[in-house]
């Protein structure tokens, strides 16, 4: 996904992202994966847009994806009217991954443009956020239900109009030492939190993989689990 610079801030990765830039490519490559009817999974982190809120907790989403992109060596994106979107594959999967450029609460006016553009069902999606009702390194992985409260999420499924969404949560805890929820999740991570940090995020992003590989059920079963010690949880 693009570099983080002024007006594209997303990248916090070790590897090498490729500019922002728009590009023909991709689009072509998922019309001919549209066109053999393939299986599709396409992966859209939630979070806001700029340097300002880059290394929030809000913003797991983006980095869940920029993971994600760096596993599936997705080095090309593209940004169409208000949000990325890059294009890969993994074994016999196309994979689209989405990082909306609207503000949180706005998630939802890009993901239906490119469930239009590209013709998407809502069960070949997959969304990827913050939750402060799990313990930081905690993943939950549901395919329904409600927005739980969370904007970002709520703004999908008012603007695809069914909570039948596949989603993964990815837990950011709630200290209690914070008196205002919004200022919490606008925060960055603690110095000490970022190992487990970093750590939920690469086993999210090897959530999004697996549901490619063993199915969303036996996905459930591997990842809705606390992390173990190995993995660096708190």
């Amino acid at each position: 996904m693009p570099t983080e610079t002024p007006d594209s801030g997303l990248h916090d990765g070790d590897s090498d992202p490729v500019s922002g830039a728009s590009t023909d490519t991709g689009a072509a490559d998922v019309q001919g994966v549209a066109a053999a009817e393939q299986r599709r999974l396409c992966v859209i982190g939630l979070g806001n847009p700029g340097l300002r809120y880059a290394r929030t907790r809000h913003n797991i989403g983006f980095h869940v994806l920029d993971r994600l992109a760096d596993m599936l060596n997705i080095r090309e994106s593209s940004f169409v009217t208000n949000h990325y979107q890059a294009f890969g594959r993994h074994g016999d999967w196309s994979v689209i991954l989405c990082k909306p450029w609207t503000y949180m609460n706005l998630s939802g006016e890009a993901v239906i443009l490119l469930m239009d553009q590209l013709d998407l069902r809502p069960a070949e999606l997959l969304v990827v956020y913050d939750e402060v009702q799990l313990p930081l390194g905690h993943l939950r992985l549901r395919s329904r239900g409600s927005d739980g409260g969370h904007n970002g999420l709520a703004s999908v499924i008012m603007e695809t109009g069914t909570d039948r969404i596949p989603r993964l949560r990815c837990g950011v805890d709630f200290s209690t030492e914070s008196p205002d929820l919004a200022e919490y999740v606008l925060s960055p991570f603690k110095e000490e939190e970022l190992p487990h940090a970093a750590a939920m995020i690469d086993r999210a992003a090897e959530a999004a993989i697996a549901i490619m590989d063993i199915g969303m059920q036996r996905a459930m079963n591997v990842f809705n689990t606390p992390p173990t010690t190995q993995q660096d949880s708190l």
